[in-house]
């Protein structure tokens, strides 16, 4: 964590030189649209990470919560804004990544935003219900194949990354589930708890109390290394599946227009905030990983992460609404 933080502020004073014509910016409370409702990870994020931006910037930072759509509506919202720097957002892998592909939406990933950073990445969890008699990856699979069409995977909805990550691991299984949607990835913990369905991929955090309490058997992390909030369960590439990585993850953009001097000080601000030992602390608790990274690189990692899941989109033939 230490290095983490060294790496940040070592890229926000890489950026200090280029920031002098705009050192008049912010002169007023920032807005920071979040396209979900309160409670959620993605406002626990904006209000960590924006609480310590604030503090720093000594300026407001005001969460405008827009849920709807999955993300797509709050994200339109943030398109849509005045480019001055004013209205910012951070926003979800479904609403850049996904949703442009599953469905008609009204912005362009490409063309009407401006990247400024990968704030956090969020490791999704296969868990399975308790009663499945498979406790490990090896079981799973075999059980999955010996009853073809028999089991049902549960998402949080249609398209959404939960939904795509089981698409992933029928593909990479080379298995038979069953797609079983929900609106919300609570209706779909309910009816794993009563086994109305066999098995998941949600976040982690989400997951978390629910392993801890034993009510649901974990069987991989779809993350590069274990989780320090559930040390105990395997990645999937441990498991023998390197290509299931499946991260959900969350980044601050701004409108497309926004002047580059004003998204480098966001940036440099963004970066502060997440190399703060409190606001690491706080999203680690939650299960989450700080990224952190420079506006072109984020671009480059929204292109790939939408390369990614159309592949799999179109391979697992999901049905979209283009």
């Amino acid at each position: 964590m230490n290095k983490l933080r060294t790496m940040l502020a070592g890229l926000s004073l890489a950026l200090l030189p280029a920031l002098a014509p705009a050192q008049d910016f912010p002169i007023k409370a920032i807005k920071l649209i979040v396209p979900f409702p309160p409670g959620g990870p993605n406002d626990i994020i904006a209000r960590v990470v924006g609480q310590r931006m604030s503090e720093l910037v000594k300026q407001p930072i005001v969460i405008d919560n827009r849920g709807g759509q999955a993300g797509v509506l709050g994200t339109d919202a943030v398109a849509k804004s005045n480019p001055d720097g004013y209205t910012i957002g951070i926003v979800s892998a479904s609403a850049l990544a996904i949703s442009p592909t599953m469905e008609q939406v009204a912005y362009d990933v490409a063309k009407d935003f401006a990247p400024i950073t990968l704030v956090v990445t969020v490791p999704e969890m296969l868990v399975v219900a308790s009663n499945v008699p498979a406790r490990n990856m090896v079981e799973l699979v075999a059980l999955a194949k010996a009853q073809p069409g028999e089991l049902n995977f549960a998402s949080a909805g249609v398209g959404g990354l939960p939904h795509l990550a089981g698409e992933l691991f029928k593909l990479t299984a080379k298995i038979d589930i069953v797609h079983v949607p929900y609106r919300g990835a609570a209706p779909a913990i309910n009816d794993l708890l009563g086994q109305q369905v066999q098995m998941t991929f949600l976040d982690l955090p989400v997951l978390l109390p629910h392993i801890k309490a034993g009510t649901l058997r974990p069987i991989a992390l779809g993350a590069p290394a274990r989780a320090p909030t559930a040390p105990d369960v395997p990645t999937t590439a441990e498991v023998g599946m390197p290509d299931l990585l499946i991260e959900n993850w969350y980044g601050m953009i701004a409108p497309a227009g926004t002047p580059e001097k004003i998204v480098a000080i966001l940036n440099r601000l963004a970066n502060q905030a997440m190399a703060d030992a409190s606001v690491q602390q706080k999203l680690a608790d939650q299960g989450l990983t700080v990224a952190g990274d420079t506006p072109e690189h984020f671009r480059h990692f929204i292109a790939t992460e939408t390369r990614k899941w159309a592949d799999v989109i179109k391979h697992a033939g999901v049905e979209t609404t283009k």
